[in-house]
């Protein structure tokens, strides 16, 4: 028995009823000889690390575009709190660590530049529309590379829980409805703590009702978001909350909406960068053959509309690059000869 069967032994052994084992799980779409040390959970979380689009989200907004404060989270940070969230709860249920930690730290790979306001323009300019999450999955199964291959080739439960993690999607795993869960507790409590170190929130402009059932603290919310869904899912097969945490949450996030994504004084960059992503798009849509001949070959013998290809190649930019981008195409440059 080698390292990886050991590790799929204790799994069966130790984990709940209601867990998903890696040696149940349906597979890649091509089939691989299995590692002798890693489970294919761990594997697909390694592929996801090491990924071009993993680095990538240290360099995209979270809520704040583009922040030069050392201390606002970015893309990638927010995903290392679903990790830490999700493997909280994970273990505590029983469930498969390493599965939750697969998903989360792959579930924003297709986010865009400039948060989810890249997102709504990509949407609209996009006649076969934009979805970060489905974005995601074609990150990993398309646009990312292995072994000059194309994808990842990351298993179905994995790629599955990605897809599912946001909106009225519902993942078959107890795993992939950690995710959802975790996204949720991660987003509005550190979009909480970004928002009052802007100056956009004060603590005492939080609303009443949510904060005396959840906490006052930032520590003290997602402790007891997180003790909530544990104590509500322990023994279940599906990971719910109280009725009275879930509509505090909902109440919260409501107010976040109402008073930060949606206010004016932290989106007050928002047209500009609607206006940038905008202007690329119709600009690549006339001049093609300007996109990169390396993000051109990945279509090669494909029969795909430029719209995707295009939309691919923006949701995959970082803000500081697409802006930088903007400045190349549509800003003069001055003369250098004397």
């Amino acid at each position: 028995m080698n390292i990886r069967q050991e590790i799929e032994e204790r799994e069966r052994i130790n984990l709940s009823p209601y867990a998903m084992l890696s040696v149940n799980s349906q597979g890649r779409k091509e089939i691989e000889e299995k590692c002798s040390i890693r489970t294919d959970f761990q594997r697909d979380r390694d592929r996801i690390i090491h990924s071009k689009s993993f680095r990538r989200l240290k360099h995209k907004t979270q809520v704040f575009i583009a922040p030069e404060g050392d201390h606002y989270r970015t893309r990638l940070t927010h995903t290392l709190e679903v990790s830490q969230i999700g493997r909280t709860i994970g273990r505590a249920l029983g469930l498969n660590e390493d599965l939750i930690e697969a998903i989360a730290l792959g579930h924003d790979l297709g986010h865009t530049p400039f948060g989810h306001t890249g997102e709504r323009i990509l949407n609209q300019l996009n006649p076969n529309g934009f979805r970060h999450n489905e974005q995601s999955v074609r990150v990993v199964d398309f646009l990312e590379h292995k072994n000059d291959k194309m994808g990842l080739n990351l298993t179905y439960e994995v790629r599955e829980g990605i897809r599912n993690h946001t909106g009225s999607n519902q993942s078959q795993t107890l795993e992939g409805q950690v995710v959802k869960y975790a996204d949720r507790i991660a987003y509005i409590n550190h979009d909480i703590d970004d928002a009052i170190r802007a100056g956009v929130l004060f603590a005492h402009d939080l609303p009443k009702g949510p904060i005396e059932v959840l906490g006052k603290s930032h520590g003290e919310r997602i402790n007891n978001m997180i003790f909530d869904i544990i104590k509500n899912s322990m023994g279940k097969n599906s990971i719910i909350n109280s009725l009275v945490v879930g509509k505090a949450t909902d109440e919260l996030r409501k107010f976040m909406f109402d008073n930060v994504y949606l206010n004016k004084n932290a989106k007050s960059e928002e047209e500009k960068t609607e206006y940038i992503i905008e202007q690329l798009f119709k600009y690549y849509m006339k001049n093609n053959n300007s996109l990169p001949k390396e993000h051109l070959d990945i279509y090669k013998g494909m029969d795909l509309g430029i719209e995707d290809i295009i939309c691919d190649y923006i949701a995959g930019t970082t803000d500081r690059f697409v802006i930088n981008l903007y400045y190349n195409i549509f800003i003069p440059k001055p003369w250098q000869k004397f």
